[in-house]
């Protein structure tokens, strides 16, 4: 009798033993599951490794978002200084009709030549990740100029500067190069007339920060507060603290967290389009596929007294 209990004993040890064992296997399933999420679209970013071992190739267009200042106190080499207002409509002041929009194609085309973009080109563009999303625009503007060999770099400036890696005060010329743009993507922007007729439709998500969006006047904008039914997200959630975009199991979850499902129509603004653009492309990268900026923002949308604002 006491060899049958014994024997039972260790039958139940062993039994006990291997759920255990299945069990944790299963966890760490679910975790290797979370970890080995991907982008859905890993197209408009590079890493600033990829650069370095790449730095040499004249097929790359590198472009410095960060204004002349910045530029010429140290960048990465071979960059060119490029800001968004030379392809914006920046004639007058904030708030007047189109201000900080895109220009139109033929001459967005033409000022895009002029800086040496070509198809044929890989284009990377970075920006002080502890600013406004300067690269972001520029990128989001060039995606909309039908430039897929167009990338952001990941963690930008501020990665490539803490890593040690190579820096230079010299200062590179635009080569100019032949480009026209056959024809605009206008899924990545949406105007005032139309975001104004399809609000109840949309899902507005306000990118600036959040004594913006509860009302404070910064910039000069005409009134305070944010898009009727605008839901707050800012840009800078999306990056972590070296400037690199989220893992995307986290972007996952930051969006989902928001109310947002793949299917809609999304709106981003904040003051002039910039941070807004940005926003878009960590939408765009995780499937969110009817995700546009409204490059006319808040500026125009609050010096429009009919148009709501809360």
């Amino acid at each position: 009798m006491k060899k049958i209990l014994k024997t039972l004993g260790i039958m139940i040890i062993l039994t006990s033993m291997i759920f255990t064992g299945c069990g944790n296997k299963v966890e760490e399933k679910k975790d290797v599951s979370k970890e080995s999420m991907e982008y859905v679209d890993d197209s408009y970013i590079v890493s600033v490794d990829w650069l370095k071992e790449n730095i040499n190739n004249d097929n790359i267009l590198l472009i410095d978002a960060r204004g002349e200042k910045p530029y010429k106190k140290g960048h990465i080499p071979g960059a060119i200084s490029v800001s968004w207002q030379q392809f914006s409509k920046v004639d007058g002041v904030p708030g007047e009709e189109d201000w900080g929009t895109v220009v139109d194609k033929d001459e967005l085309g033409k000022r895009l030549g002029q800086i040496g973009v070509s198809e044929h080109k890989e284009i990377v563009v970075y920006g002080n990740t502890k600013a406004w999303g300067e690269d972001g625009r520029i990128l989001w503007m060039l995606r909309m100029a039908g430039l897929d060999n167009s990338k952001l770099l990941d963690g930008g400036w501020n990665l490539w500067e803490q890593k040690g890696y190579e820096t230079t005060e010299e200062e590179k010329s635009y080569v100019p190069a032949d480009f026209k743009i056959e024809e605009l993507d206008e899924s990545l922007v949406i105007g005032t007339k139309e975001l104004s007729t399809n609000m109840e439709n949309m899902k507005i998500l306000d990118s600036r920060k959040k004594v913006e969006y509860d009302g404070a006047i910064k910039y000069g904008e005409k009134r305070g507060g944010h898009i009727k039914g605008a839901a707050l997200l800012s840009f800078e959630d999306l990056l972590n603290d070296d400037g690199t975009f989220k893992s995307p199991a986290e972007l996952d979850k930051i969006f989902k967290d928001a109310g947002l499902n793949k299917e809609d129509n999304i709106t981003t603004y904040c003051t002039a389009g910039i941070r807004s653009a940005h926003l878009v492309i960590g939408l765009r990268m995780m499937g969110y596929e009817n995700a546009k900026n409204y490059d006319a923002s808040f500026y125009e949308w609050a010096a429009k007294g009919e148009l709501p604002i809360e």
